[in-house]
């Protein structure tokens, strides 16, 4: 087993608290670096989990899970985990794990799960819907798709995404939220491939050559998967094709490093906004 096996990777450090005496990882331990890595999987695939197997009407159960040692982890390695999906059966699906610290293979791991029935926790056909997002993936095939349109095509969606994000997270009044520059906006929404909304932007109207978005929201457990990158990708695209010069934002304070790394640079004073610390950012299209 190589790196070059897998396209997924997750990131970790060892700690002092998962090695023994001897500075090496625990064996147990193994086991729960790739648990955190199956969760990762999971948001590469922009499916918030606990949501996508309500909508898929079933759960996943772990039926077997082994591992193979080749040599240790110890203390203060930077490890990466390689995750993919390798088999899907009827109602089972095979997942293969390499644990690697540079280039060298540490673990090999097979873990089998079952898509059941919660109540029962009788075994079911694995639904089509994810048997494709997950042959998708591992294709190389692209788990979002952006949708723009108008606010009457895109208000369901588009509200669903900012309610959870800035009303119900963030505690932003609803009708602070809610104003009437949606009607004249171009309105983007990421749908992962249960066609479940994920993330959403608006492009408000130019004014002299200077375009300005505004209402990015991405579901919480997807941050940093690249779905909101797509949204501000696509709306920044759109005011490059009306002919807009720059796009400016107004950035809270804790995303300054998301919009820094898609070429936002920030301008002027911080300032509050809706209570939260914000600053105004811009980038030339």
């Amino acid at each position: 087993m190589k790196k070059t096996d897998f396209r997924f990777f997750h990131h970790l450090r060892v700690r002092w608290a998962e090695v023994d005496m001897q500075k090496i990882v625990f064996n147990a331990h193994y086991l729960m670096y790739i648990d955190t890595a199956i969760s990762d999987y999971w948001r590469a695939l922009a499916l918030p989990y606990e949501q996508a197997m309500v909508e898929l009407g079933g759960d996943l159960y772990v039926k077997k899970s082994s591992l193979e040692f080749h040599a240790s982890a110890r203390f203060d390695d930077q490890l990466e985990v390689g995750m993919r999906c390798s088999r899907i059966g009827n109602s089972s699906m095979t997942f293969e794990a390499g644990i690697f610290r540079g280039e060298q293979l540490l673990i090999t791991a097979e873990l089998i799960y079952v898509f059941a029935d919660p109540a029962t926790q009788t075994s079911k056909p694995v639904p089509e819907l994810l048997r494709q997002c997950l042959l998708g993936y591992e294709a190389g095939e692209p788990v979002v798709e952006v949708r723009t349109g108008n606010w009457p095509a895109m208000e369901a969606d588009a509200m669903k995404m900012r309610i959870e994000v800035f009303v119900q997270e963030q505690l932003i009044p609803l009708e602070m939220e809610r104003d009437p520059a949606d009607a004249d906006c171009l309105h983007a929404v990421a749908y992962n491939r249960l066609g479940q909304p994920v993330a959403t932007g608006r492009l408000l109207p130019s004014e002299a050559g200077s375009a300005r978005i505004g209402r990015m929201a991405v579901k919480r457990l997807l941050r940093g998967a690249g779905q909101g990158a797509l949204v501000l990708h696509t709306l920044v695209d759109a005011a490059r094709q009306r002919g807009d010069r720059q796009v400016l934002l107004h950035a809270q304070r804790s995303a300054e490093g998301f919009y820094a790394r898609a070429g936002f640079v920030p301008q002027g004073d911080g300032f509050e906004e809706a209570g939260l610390p914000h600053i105004e950012m811009v980038r030339a299209v």
